[in-house]
């Protein structure tokens, strides 16, 4: 496996939709407004955060439970910016929508914007052959509330390339979390 430059991912997206909205270079500011950068870099894509969250909480004293899942557990909320709990955690969204080709996969690490100030993103691996919005999980590890802005940079995706495609994908397994959209809770 190779990872996989901007060029190429500049490439991926304009001429077979791999990431929609596609932004072909760094943005670090809107007008005269700092954002936390998003868009192309050197060997991965900064996806962006949307303005829909959903922030965990504890008042119905569930047990957060993958097989079970109350979604009781959150509270909706859609805003330019989410304060997350102390010692608690947000799901979101991703902007873009992704179209994994069969012979590539994508790992998500976190910004050093974001994990210097206690917050973690936690991603699972995008599989081959996925398709969809992400969804990303922001813990708060901090004593402090914790503040993350939509529609600017939260985490990067690096695409690994294989040399030949996979012997069965995401897509051909009919994977549960295919094409989704939106903020998406656990599935069994």
């Amino acid at each position: 496996m190779t990872i996989k430059s901007d060029r190429w991912i500049k490439r991926m997206a304009l001429e077979h939709g791999m990431i929609e909205p596609f932004e072909p270079a760094q943005v670090r500011a809107h007008g005269d407004a700092r954002v936390v950068s998003y868009g192309v870099s050197s060997y991965g894509y900064d996806v962006r955060c949307a303005d829909e969250f959903k922030i965990f909480t504890n008042i119905n004293t569930t047990i957060v439970d993958p097989k079970r899942f109350d979604e009781k557990s959150f509270v909706d909320f859609r805003g330019d910016c989410c304060i997350i709990p102390p010692n608690s955690f947000a799901l979101a969204r991703t902007v873009e929508y992704f179209r994994i080709p069969e012979n590539v996969l994508v790992l998500c690490v976190g910004k050093s914007t974001y994990a210097r100030c206690g917050v973690i993103v936690n991603v699972t691996p995008l599989e081959p052959g996925w398709e969809g919005q992400v969804t990303l999980e922001f813990s708060n590890t901090t004593p402090l509330p914790a503040k993350i802005y939509a529609n600017e940079g939260v985490a990067q995706m690096i695409f690994l390339e294989s040399d030949e495609r996979c012997e069965v994908s995401y897509k051909d397994r009919a994977g549960k979390y295919m094409g989704q959209r939106g903020v998406t809770l656990p599935k069994t």
